[in-house]
This record gives C-alpha cells, structure tokens and sequence, in this order.
C-alpha cells in the first residue's frame, strides 16, 4: 500500500505513528462478518491486542516535536500579514489555544493506541465544533459543523480529542478537576451507548438517524438554559440573508457591497487589478460544476455582487476565506463562504489513497459525516491553484455557549456531542464492531477520562511554550485577537 507523503505544508515527524492500511475500504464490512452478533465479538476480540485500558492516560513520548515548531510549520502557505491575529486568539487562553492546536495533538494521536478499526473522523473534534442548523428541510439538527481536517483515520482519535476538549473547556469555566473528569466520561458513556442502539438499527434507518436540535432543547433538565436556547434558537430561525445583508453590507453608490471591517473583513489592494472579475467568475465556474445539477439550477438564480475576505476561526487564521454576496433579485441576497482547503493534520499519519483535491476531501467527509448538509456544498481548484470549498455563510446556525455552562450542563452538552459522533462514525465505520470494543461497562470511559485529563496537562505546558516563544520574540501577535 502506497504510504501518504507529507507535504511541504506538515511538518515531518517521525512518530512511529499509526496509519491506517486501506483505500476508503473503511466503508466495506468484512465478508466473515455477516451478522450483528459476528461484528459484535469481532470487536471484543480485539481487547486482546488493545486492551482498553492501554487508551488510559498520556505520557509525552521521547523524541516529542517542539510543539511551537508544530504550529509554526502549519502556518507555511498563510498570509504572513494576518498570521499575528492567529497567534493572539491562541494566546488567550488555554482552551482557545487547544482550538488552534490539532496539528499537535495530531502527531500525539498518532502514537497512541488504536484498534485498528477506521472511520471517517472530523479530525478536529473539540466540543466548539458541534452546534446546530438548517437542513434542506428547514429542520434544525445538532450535528458536527467543522470539517477542515476530515480524513479516514481510528475512531479512537476523534473520541479522545472530543473528551479533551471537555476538561479543558471545564477547567477553563472554573470547574473542579472531578466535575472536568466527569464531563469526559459522559462523552466516551454516551458515544457508547448511542453506538449500541445504531447497530440495532437497519442500515437505513441507522443511516437517516438525526439529533433533533428541539428535542435536544426539551431535554434540558435546567429550566433557565431550557428557556435561553429556545430563545437563541427562535432568533436564528429569524436571522435569514436579508438581516445577515444589514450586518455585512452596505449599498455604495446604488451598488450593494461587503462592508469592509479591517482587518477581519477587508477588500484586498490586489483584487481591484483588471482581471480579477475574470479569475472570480471562473472559479465560481468551476465551483459550480461541483454542485449536483438541479442545485446548479438553484445556483443560477444568483448573480455575484461582491466579495471579501473575512477572517475566520483560530486554527483557520491566515488561511483564504473570501465571502461572496450574490443576490436572486434586489431584495433577495444570499452570502457564500469560499474557504481554503489545506492538507488535512491528520494526512502524515493515515496511510489512505490522497482524494482528487482537498477541497474534495472535505465535501465528502462533511456529506459522509453530517446528518443533513448545506444545499450549496461544493469545491473547486482554483485558478491560482488554491484548493477551496463553498457552503453558505450561515444557514441558521446556532453555537454553543460554553463559557456560561457550569458542570451540569456541560454533562448535559457532553451526552449531546457524544451522541452526533456515534451517529457520524456510524455512517462510515461499523458500529456493532466498535460497540463489541467499547462493551458495555465503563472501562474505556474510565481510560478515556483519565487519557483527556492528562492531556489537559499537557495542553497546558504547549500554551506555556507557545508563551514564552511570544516573550522570547519568535512570535508577534495582535493582543485582542481582531
């Protein structure tokens, strides 16, 4: 099997890292295993090779990359001048910094202990990448809404990097270090127990199975955050693209316009050349091609107005994000995000066959993963060579507000992203084999907690670092972070 190369864009480590042996075979089952019941102690059987309780806390092995250096070398490829922004949102805390750290935690995974069992895996599984929006159908789902780093890889990784983030995140709420355990646990519990009721699931059932953003609201045991994401959901519901058009733009001279907002939102100096309009509509061709052809029907009621850059994210900082306004007729705008698609961190690490182009990669881990995906989901390669993909700005989105949550609604949150993980890793890997792994006891939850505990530690020690490289002048950042 063909070994994935690493870039110029990733750093090369020599981790004795996993990779996973397969050319999107993930999405086959074995042909021995036919039943429920087969998959099932297929799974067990492979606590002999991997005993559960190896996920069980972390050590940073010998020979670790500098973990600065890590971050660094994933900044090859971005606009140098919007790298400072970056670096201060990372600064600002902990937690902010274990947002824009994948590339890190990535080289750690890979030395870790799997089972060899793959999915397809968001890749940057932090709690803040979970949240709820629009389908088609205009429901609101609770889903994972982050795939820049999508890639096949073990399912243990995804899960670990989401358990993390909880004690991170709980830490930084002021929580005590049980309460921070505890919220790691409920992931790994409830990841396995939505696994366990999946694989009794017929395929399509399994395969059609969403987390009702509103049911989810109804289950909010506090009657107060109850009320308060009602109400931040009926306000999303009520945000379309005409009140997203007040926010962002302007009319200028009769012409509507991206109001520039430097130096998160800005029109570039270099775009007002000649050709510029030539090498936009050309890319939005291509875009176009991507897209499924009744939905470029849909597309073409649309004729561009205008486009900026706007800067997203932590990890995403630096990166291409241009938004572009299109409007249907006078009063009917829509917003689309072109985004730049980067090798994912996880690609040094996973043995796979490279998709046709990054941009494509993520299309298809979003479609694969993703309960319900936007209408104006594509990709493209651009004219410049840049990999790219396209989905609306925001199609009633709704974030989780992680930073009011005391520990029983972080528990409460944990058992919701524990649960649309299991749904997505369903989609792609088997879950009656990785249910028979987890069993039914607590023991992986138990290894897993005490795993992001640990992490959290070292999460700690990286931020210090990436610190003290701010003092030692190696790095230069805005303050505020904007």
């Amino acid at each position: 099997m063909r070994q994935r190369r690493n870039t110029d864009r990733t750093p090369s480590v020599d981790s004795g890292a996993y990779r996973v042996p397969l050319d999107a075979a993930y999405l086959k089952k074995p042909a021995h295993l036919r039943t429920r019941k087969e998959r099932y102690e297929a799974g067990r059987a492979l606590r002999v090779s991997t005993p559960r309780e190896a996920h069980a806390g972390f050590t940073p092995p010998a020979g670790r990359a500098d973990p600065v250096e890590l971050l660094l070398a994933s900044c090859e490829g971005r606009d140098p001048a919007l790298l400072p922004i970056r670096w201060g949102r990372m600064l600002a805390s902990e937690f902010a910094f274990y947002r824009g750290a994948a590339a890190i935690m990535a080289a750690d995974l890979a030395r870790t202990p799997v089972t060899g069992v793959a999915v397809q895996s968001c890749g940057d599984c932090h709690l803040m990448n979970f949240g709820a929006f629009a389908t088609p159908e205009r429901r609101v789902i609770f889903d994972i809404n982050d795939f820049d780093e999508t890639y096949p890889a073990p399912w243990e990784w995804d899960l670990k990097r989401l358990a993390a983030s909880f004690v991170i995140a709980s830490l930084h709420n002021g929580h005590k270090a049980s309460d921070a355990r505890a919220a790691a646990r409920r992931v790994v519990q409830c990841y396995r127990d939505k696994l366990r009721e999946l694989m009794e699931m017929p395929a399509l059932k399994a395969w059609y199975s969403d987390l009702d953003y509103e049911v989810l609201i109804e289950q909010t045991e506090d009657e107060m955050l109850r009320k308060r994401r009602r109400k931040v959901l009926d306000k999303a519901l009520a945000h379309d693209s005409a009140t997203e058009f007040v926010k962002l733009g302007q009319i200028d001279a009769g012409t509507p316009r991206i109001r520039d907002a430097p130096p998160l939102i800005f029109h570039p100096q270099e775009w007002q050349r000649e050709d510029f309009d030539e090498t936009i509509r050309e890319n939005l061709a291509r875009y176009r091609a991507s897209l499924p052809p009744e939905r470029r029907l849909l597309f073409d009621r649309y004729e561009l107005a205008d486009a900026a850059i706007k800067v997203v994210g932590v990890g995403s900082v630096g990166t291409l994000c241009v938004v572009c306004l299109f409007f249907a007729a006078e009063d009917d705008p829509l917003f689309l995000q072109a985004k730049e698609a980067r090798p994912s961190v996880l690609a040094p690490y996973v043995d796979v066959e490279p998709f046709g182009s990054e941009g494509e990669r993520v299309v298809f881990g979003q479609r694969l993963m993703q309960g319900a995906s936007d209408v104006f989901l594509g990709h493209f390669v651009g004219v410049a060579g840049r990999h790219v993909y396209v989905r609306q700005l925001r199609d009633v989105k709704v974030k989780p507000m992680v930073e009011i949550f005391d520990p029983d609604h972080m528990l409460g949150f944990a058992r919701n992203t524990g649960w649309a993980l299991a749904r997505a890793h369903a989609r792609s890997g088997d879950a009656a084999l990785i249910a028979g792994y987890i069993g039914k006891g607590g023991d992986l939850a138990e290894a897993i907690a005490e795993f992001a505990v640990d992490y959290a530690a070292q999460n700690t020690r990286d931020y210090q670092a990436l610190r003290a490289a701010v003092l030692d002048g190696r790095i230069d950042y805005l303050e505020d972070g904007s």
